[in-house]
């Protein structure tokens, strides 16, 4: 056996991995910056809470994507503080989603449901290709797996806004849209938490 050999091929096996993750987070934040704008223009048109907190979900996604490609090819180190800003993002993200929901619960709020249910159902199945691209990477570092979290929660999110908006429009009423907003606050944090425990964890492993 050739140490040397072996040694140049890891590095090869490595610098191919690193591409593929980054081209697959490219691809993902693309997709999320494109639902940020979507679901922040409706849900402003709409009067939709659930559609601002999937907007600014997808914000705190694009951001944790961004950093990912950061992380990419970078130490162990780099990939847990990628992590734990993360986690600490989407706890802030969460916070002020319920502030938004308070407001809008005190002020009033008139959604439409059909636009909910258009956009969400929109939203998810974009999800659905972004899991898809990060499927293969999700166990390839806790900054990957933090991008995988992320993505689920818009899934479920998403859907919870497709079934609130058919609520809306049934009962003529805003409280779905306002109860998944909380609901969406939930996931969220939810989310955060976990994000914040794997770094733990990858911190602990090093």
């Amino acid at each position: 056996m050739d140490p040397k050999r072996d040694r140049e091929e890891d590095e090869i096996q490595l610098d191919a991995r690193d591409a593929a993750q980054r081209k697959t987070l490219l691809r993902v934040l693309g997709i999320n910056v494109g639902q940020v704008i979507v679901a922040g223009v409706v849900g402003i048109v709409g009067d939709s809470t659930g559609l601002l907190g999937a907007a600014l979900d997808n914000l705190g996604d694009a951001f944790v994507y961004a950093v990912s490609l950061y992380a990419v090819g970078r130490t162990d180190v780099a990939k847990v503080l990628v992590a734990r800003l993360s986690g600490i993002l989407l706890t802030a993200l969460a916070m002020m989603l319920l502030v938004e929901v308070v407001r809008r619960f005190i002020a009033g709020a008139e959604p439409v449901g059909l636009a909910m249910i258009v956009t969400a159902a929109a939203n998810a199945a974009t999800n659905l290709v972004c899991l898809r691209l990060l499927y293969a990477h999700r166990l390839q570092g806790v900054h990957l797996k933090a991008s995988w979290i992320f993505t689920t929660n818009d899934m479920l999110a998403n859907t919870g806004i497709v079934v609130s908006g058919a609520a809306v429009m049934f009962f003529g009423s805003p409280l779905p849209d306002l109860m998944i907003g909380l609901a969406v606050v939930g996931i969220v944090l939810k989310g955060g938490w976990d994000i914040l425990k794997e770094a733990r964890e990858g911190q602990h492993k090093q």
